[in-house]
């Protein structure tokens, strides 16, 4: 076996989940998804699409319709974008996977900006990159991204810079100033972009398109840049396992190749339920963002007054990423507190070595309680 794949480190998102899954105890925020059901219009699409017997095989890319309501869809949120720039993939894991695949060789030299979901660390290894993280930096509950060092680290050889913004687990969130930065130094390097942009419309900023700020509104269609999407998030969809990249026409067709040999192709029912989901976008998406708001509002002071928490309302995402003064091992601290507390959080240093002492908490919970009862589990807990 390669001994890339053997010296991958495991999910300690997942080494804490399996620790409390099973148990009824436990109040579970360790994974990014809302816990409401994918809505009944949009299960129905796919039910009627089985009951048709669409069980076959569909187009590499995806069926043409879902690809033009794609393209419309983020044309509306962020100017012209074509059809022919659209790739539909088996979710949003798989269409970052393909973009590492398409961009990186082995031996290549990648910029991620981290904390970050550990998937986009770990795809630039599986791939042999030699990769280079940018930390951003802790500023009391609060991160925030040093802009000469992260420019300071994109030279000419770099193949790729990995930006995820809205970020998880931070919620950290690029400027349109700093995209626009960004984006004029990778055309001088000839490096590519490669931004993970699944959080752009669960934003609480208030913007003229409800959306927060994408590499799409400034760069161009040639430009090399690839933008990675998920039905997961926005649509209450994390079961699909559906998304989508956009990417220069001139990519696209080598897309379909890759989508070929590693998945065929996404499923049709699930692409005709995405179809549904995409075009009714008004009557899931506003409500889902309003909630998380909402969600957001009520943690964040509750966990603020506890005394040794230090965090900052997120401008976007799901997640509450705060610092535990005297807890300085995320992972252990995470474990401790399912079996102690019966609270589940994602440990810190699942994201980045210098996340250690801090937890994530996804606070997309349909039953606001729920958060109540959770800051109830942690105030006692360091009570004790």
């Amino acid at each position: 076996m390669r001994h890339a794949i053997q010296n991958l480190e495991e999910s300690k998102i997942r080494e804490v989940a399996n620790a409390g899954m099973g148990r009824s105890d436990v109040l579970a925020f360790w994974f990014g998804e809302s816990d409401e059901v994918t809505p009944e219009f949009i299960r129905q699409a796919a039910i009627a699409s089985l009951q048709k017997g669409e069980t076959f095989y569909s187009h590499n890319l995806g069926l043409p319709e879902l690809r033009e309501a794609v393209a419309a869809y983020t044309s509306k949120l962020h100017g012209p974008v074509a059809a022919g720039r659209i790739a539909i993939t088996s979710g949003g894991v798989n269409a970052l996977m393909l973009a590492m695949q398409a961009l990186v060789d082995a031996g290549d030299h990648v910029v991620a900006v981290t904390p970050v979901w550990p998937n986009l660390t770990a795809q630039p290894l599986i791939m042999g990159a030699k990769l280079q993280c940018v930390s951003l930096h802790p500023h009391g509950g609060a991160w925030r991204l040093d802009l000469q060092e992260l420019l300071d680290a994109i030279k000419p050889g770099t193949k790729l810079l990995i930006v995820n913004a809205p970020n998880n687990p931070t919620g950290w969130t690029l400027t349109r100033e700093e995209q626009q930065a960004i984006l004029d130094h990778c055309r001088r390097t000839g490096t590519w972009i490669m931004a993970d942009e699944v959080y752009e419309r669960l934003y609480f900023e208030d913007t003229p398109n409800r959306c927060a700020p994408s590499f799409l509104d400034l760069a161009t269609a040639d430009d090399k840049l690839v933008v990675a999407h998920s039905f997961s998030k926005s649509f209450l969809m994390t079961g699909w396992r559906l998304g989508w990249l956009v990417m220069p026409t001139a990519m696209t067709h080598h897309m379909g190749k890759l989508i070929e040999f590693n998945t065929s192709c996404a499923s049709v029912f699930t692409q005709r339920a995405a179809l549904v989901a995409v075009e009714r976008t008004d009557e899931v998406t506003p409500r889902v963002v309003a909630h998380l708001k909402t969600c957001r509002d009520k943690l964040v002071p509750m966990l603020q007054a506890l005394p040794q928490v230090s965090v900052e309302p997120a401008r976007g995402g799901m997640y509450a990423f705060f610092k535990l003064d005297g807890y300085d091992d995320s992972l252990d601290t995470a474990k401790r507190l399912v079996v102690e507390a019966g609270l589940g959080l994602a440990p810190g240093n699942a994201f980045a070595p210098e996340a250690q002492g801090w937890l994530r908490w996804c606070f997309a919970s349909k039953d606001l309680s729920r958060l109540d009862e959770g800051v109830s589990r942690l105030r006692n807990w360091l009570q004790r």
